[in-house]
């Protein structure tokens, strides 16, 4: 008898686990936890982080999730060269312009954008995206970008464990915004109105 039970108790808990992963199409979305007040440098989480600027009268709020390098081989092994690539983590990296900004001759209007970029070797492509709420590359449309343009990296700076964004204000309505990682940068620069 109490063999019957324990085989009954197994095969509902065996079709409970099967159904609640069904459910959610068989992984699990947790919501982001929020960074600690100290974060070390070998942590294996991705941390939620914002970097807030002002270029002129013009406030950038960028939200991103900052893997760290954990002694792993970056450019070219986890984040390959030629693809699109979210510029951290999880979900694509979001920049929230206030007012305007012009990059290079283009006007790109108030509002939220994705930040996506193609690494390369010896140059990259920076691309602001309308799609801004996207996992990862998942849904990526060339169609929606705003705008392309290529740079060339700065790859000799100095250790960056965690990727970090920030704002620049050059003066006189000129910025910049800055992703740096591992001993690599690039910067998207602009200007305000």
């Amino acid at each position: 008898m109490n063999k019957l039970i324990y085989t009954l108790a197994l095969g509902l808990l065996i079709v409970s686990c099967q159904n609640k992963k069904g459910e959610n199409g068989g992984h699990e979305h947790h919501q982001p936890e929020k960074a600690p007040t100290e974060q070390s440098d070998n942590s294996k989480k991705s941390i939620p982080q914002e970097a807030h600027g002002n270029v002129g009268d013009t406030h950038i709020t960028i939200k991103y999730h900052s893997p760290a390098v954990r002694e792993r081989v970056i450019w070219g092994g986890l984040v390959p060269y030629g693809e699109v690539w979210v510029t951290g983590a999880h979900s694509a990296t979001n920049i929230e312009f206030s007012k305007a900004i012009q990059v290079e001759e283009t006007t790109i209007p108030k509002g939220k954008y994705a930040f996506f970029t193609i690494p390369g070797q010896d140059r990259w492509t920076l691309i602001l995206n309308k799609n801004w709420e996207q996992h990862l590359a998942d849904d990526y449309d060339q169609a929606e970008d705003v705008i392309r343009i290529e740079v060339t990296p700065d790859a000799e700076m100095p250790l960056a464990e965690q990727l970090t964004y920030t704002i620049e204000d050059k003066g006189e309505g000129s910025g910049a915004i800055r992703m740096s990682w591992e001993k690599l940068s690039v910067s998207l620069p602009f200007k305000t109105d």
